[in-house]
């Protein structure tokens, strides 16, 4: 299981975690990221490595 934490003031809203995410866990909700799916992520960090402002850190629990 992988917690997703999304830091909203980085956030810049360009969406690039929705469009890299292979498990779809992203939606753009009011202008920022938002894992409406965490349950489906693959711990792949893949959103992490795409997101230019650094704005997201996947840990296992």
């Amino acid at each position: 299981m992988w917690q997703i934490d999304i830091d909203k003031d980085k956030c810049a809203g360009d969406a690039e975690c929705v469009n890299a995410c292979p498990a779809q866990v992203y939606e753009m909700v009011d202008g920022k990221a938002e894992a409406v799916n965490a349950d489906e992520c693959l711990g792949c960090e893949t959103c992490v490595e795409v997101c230019p402002e650094g704005a997201i850190t996947v840990t296992e629990v």
